[in-house]
């Protein structure tokens, strides 16, 4: 089966299925409340963003009550990993070689997290 790319998301509606994928079923209000603990938001902006989610295919919803609830469509593995090749393709023009050397030499990076990415590297052989 071959999957449809979905279309691109953008930084509140990522925020928005940030907040669904760990709450995994939610309404509304659950996560404006969620969003507005860390910053200024508007409930009609969380509930037209969430119709435009479930319009992409982000999200599917069911009527609780008088209240829809919604929950994942797709996997946050999916997207993060589709989000992370268009950037290392559009930045790094495909090279994830060229990403983790930036990563690398541009963070700073404890001794674990140093450790991690050698073991990370080294399984993927």
């Amino acid at each position: 089966m071959v999957r449809r790319p979905l279309p691109a998301l953008g930084a509140q509606e990522l925020a928005i299925m940030k907040v669904v994928w760990r709450l995994k079923d939610a309404s509304v209000r659950d996560v404006y409340e969620t969003l507005r603990e860390r910053r200024s938001v508007a409930y009609t902006t969380v509930m037209t963003m969430m119709n435009t989610l479930e319009t992409k295919g982000y999200l599917k919803k069911h009527l609780d009550g008088r209240a829809f609830r919604y929950q994942p469509a797709v996997p946050e593995q999916r997207v993060v990993g589709a989000m992370v090749r268009e950037f290392v393709e559009r930045v790094f023009d495909g090279g994830s070689a060229a990403l983790l050397a930036h990563l690398v030499s541009e963070s700073d990076l404890t001794d674990e997290e140093r450790e991690e990415l050698r073991r990370l590297i080294d399984e993927a052989k």
